[in-house]
């Protein structure tokens, strides 16, 4: 070990003695007292981290970002403490086809597996999801395969045709997996919401709320390629589905210097038809491009249910040169306009009360070199521990990876 990485990691491990949060303390304990301590430790702490993790190019297991009070709220602090991460390289075949694209991410309770679904649009292979068996626990993550892959029928009970679906998302709903498509905007392809059957058999669909449908003249409805990224089953069976940035009608999209308004759909799973939308206010592009004129964006990449009302979302920025910026927010839909009967949210003619967000982790903040995190879900590690599960799509790339990372769980809503 060397002398940076001891200094740091004496550091936690004073905050650890002070504060001794592990799988053994029950959220009751977690007091506020204690969380707000930790708290200022840890802010101490991070500079030290950050300091030297440039230098080093890693970051060690252990480290803790807490938020105390996430939207003033004390009874919703959030603690997470990196565990480790795990990369499968581009390029690995399983059955003949090649792992990635993970945009997707389920934990399957009663089998202790996962299930990844592939944002591949049946190009290199049918579209599907893979059922993943992930070695991890309070002490890291050792492994990471492949146990099976399923592929998903269209509505005629076939695989879907090259280019006719983008699969984003998956979670376990209580009558099947739900998952979605982002569309084409180009092709004029809607997104959609569907139930699938384990063996991928078409079940039934969603009703696409009016608006989100794209146009030839895009005036309104998705734009290409920035649809339906994210959603999340909530406790009472509610699907919420998040837009990753704004429809044609609600305004630009991000900039350096301004943010966007995107929508997060809630349906009711039993019936498939919506229930309300919100406003979501994504943040401004945090980073700019290094060459000058190069590509960058910010967006959200995937959402989590916390409880009825609370959320995760995960901000996914990038910028060419420079790479990923992954931020996790807390959202709570209690106080925000249902904005269902608006047709734009650039031109409201009421007030819009969007989501509150507070951030409660910025990967970067604490010397994690992120690449493009789409997936999340909460588990349960091989040794019982609660954990938060993050994981990259490659987009088939050489220069990417898959990338598993994983966090410790020690208080939530």
């Amino acid at each position: 070990m060397t002398g940076r990485y001891m200094a740091a990691k004496f550091a936690w491990q004073e905050m650890s003695c002070r504060h001794p949060l592990d799988a053994r303390i029950s959220r009751a304990a977690f007091s506020l007292i204690g969380l707000s301590a930790m708290f200022k430790i840890l802010s101490r702490a991070t500079a030290l981290g950050l300091l030297f993790a440039s230098a080093a190019h890693a970051v060690e297991p252990g480290i803790i970002v807490a938020t105390p009070c996430p939207l003033g709220d004390c009874k919703a602090a959030i603690g997470l403490q990196l565990v480790g991460e795990f990369s499968i390289a581009t390029g690995t075949m399983f059955d003949g086809v090649e792992f990635g694209g993970i945009s997707g991410l389920s934990f399957d309770a009663s089998t202790g597996r996962y299930i990844g679904i592939s944002d591949d649009r049946s190009e290199k292979a049918p579209a599907r999801f893979y059922e993943l068996q992930i070695d991890a626990s309070a002490a890291g993550i050792t492994d990471v395969k492949v146990t099976r892959t399923v592929t998903l029928k269209d509505k005629n009970g076939e695989p879907f045709a090259a280019k006719f679906v983008d699969p984003e998302s998956i979670r376990l709903g209580r009558d099947g997996i739900i998952w979605s498509s982002e569309g084409d905007a180009k092709q004029l392809l809607p997104p959609f919401v569907r139930i699938a059957s384990p063996d991928g058999m078409f079940v039934r669909e969603f009703t696409l709320p009016q608006g989100f449908a794209p146009v030839a003249d895009k005036s309104s409805g998705i734009r290409d390629n920035l649809a339906f990224e994210g959603m999340a089953v909530m406790p009472n069976g509610d699907v919420m589905i998040a837009v990753e940035s704004a429809l044609n009608q609600d305004g630009p999209i991000t900039t350096l210097t301004r943010g966007a308004l995107s929508r997060m759909i809630r349906y009711d799973a039993a019936t498939g038809t919506p229930k309300a939308q919100y406003a979501y206010p994504i943040a401004p592009i945090p980073q700019a491009p290094l060459p000058e004129k190069g590509w960058n964006d910010n967006g959200v990449s995937e959402i989590l249910a916390l409880d009825d009302h609370r959320l995760l979302v995960v901000e996914r920025g990038f910028a060419q040169g420079f790479g990923n910026s992954i931020k996790v927010y807390m959202v709570d839909t209690d106080g925000a306009t249902d904005v269902s009967g608006m047709p734009s949210l650039a031109n409201a003619d009421a007030a819009v009360a969007p989501l509150r967000k507070a951030q409660v982790l910025d990967m970067r903040a604490i010397g994690l070199v992120p690449d493009n995190i789409e997936a999340v879900t909460f588990a349960k590690g091989t040794d019982g521990s609660d954990l938060l599960v993050f994981a990259a799509d490659n987009n088939f790339s050489k220069e990417q990876k898959t990338q598993f990372i994983a966090f410790k769980v020690l208080a939530r809503p």
